[in-house]
């Protein structure tokens, strides 16, 4: 079990401008440094020690694409996806649900739209895809009170121990440094009896779809995803890779079941092309 650390100073969430960062620029327009070299991708991406900020520098380079890129290169398919996580995360009427690695919100929004959940929270360690959240939000009148969004790391929670009756992140685990402490993180910030739900990419168990999926995601798709964003950081050579040699889905069960919590399930989606993730954090006796 996971023990809490109210002893631990936490800082006050807020929903003002995160501060820009030299990574990238915030529209995602042409240029930024290069986040991730050929060479480095060689490589297991998970195991370099520069992997959390790499990934957010890439991320402030194609944040203004980021959305149109994810509608195509899914066939539309990721809102349903998000839509599958929402479902299965069974809010409540009054409830608290705390979406991490919320990118430009659209699991937010979600939750928003399709719960009666009193508060959702989206976190990101990405200042420029915050920008877009907060003004998807702002242009769509949906309600800032019920909808905040904060800067954080998913390692490192700012929130105070059972604080959420839902944690949720959607293609974000494996981009953070160690999944395991997040993992622990979600874990302490969930009341009792609260859910988890996770939404990951998976390898498809059918050949035919397995091979077509290798060289859509693997070879396709970072040439048109990284000319639509004009991107220079890697980040389109970087998902492929991230992908394959990140935990299997024995091995994500695992995981969440070592952070503490039971029922841990899994469900495949799109033909075993992603993994929704569920289970819930034991409740007191």
């Amino acid at each position: 079990m996971i023990k809490s650390t109210p002893d631990r100073p936490r800082p006050r969430m807020t929903d003002q401008p995160a501060p820009k960062h030299p990574a990238g620029p915030a529209n995602g327009a042409v240029g930024g440094p290069e986040a991730w070299s050929r060479d480095e991708l060689a490589e297991s991406p998970h195991a370099h020690e520069g992997k959390q900020e790499k990934v957010r520098g890439m991320f402030a380079a194609i944040a203004g694409s980021y959305d149109l890129n994810n509608r195509l290169h899914s066939l539309w398919m990721d809102q349903l996806w998000r839509m599958h996580a929402v479902s299965r995360a069974k809010v409540r009427q009054g409830e608290s649900v705390l979406d991490v690695a919320c990118g430009t919100g659209d699991l937010t929004e979600a939750f928003a739209k399709r719960t009666e959940a009193a508060k959702i929270v989206g976190l990101d360690y990405t200042a420029e895809m915050l920008d877009i959240a907060k003004h998807k939000r702002n242009r769509r009148g949906l309600s800032a009170q019920r909808i905040r969004y904060t800067r954080g790391d998913a390692q490192d929670l700012v929130f105070d121990d059972a604080s959420f009756d839902v944690v949720s992140i959607a293609f974000g685990i494996r981009n953070v440094q160690e999944p395991p402490k997040a993992m622990a993180e979600f874990f302490r910030v969930l009341r009792p009896g609260g859910r988890l739900v996770v939404l990951e990419f998976d390898t498809p168990s059918i050949a035919p779809v397995r091979w077509f999926n290798s060289f859509y995601a693997g070879w396709l798709m970072p040439r048109t995803a990284t000319l639509i964003a004009g991107d220079r950081s890697g980040a389109y050579r970087y998902l492929p890779k991230s992908v394959a040699t990140f935990a299997s889905r024995d091995e994500m069960l695992e995981m969440i079941e070592n952070a503490g919590f039971t029922g841990a399930a899994a469900k495949g989606l799109s033909l075993g092309i992603v993994a929704c993730y569920s289970a819930t954090k034991p409740p007191t006796t």
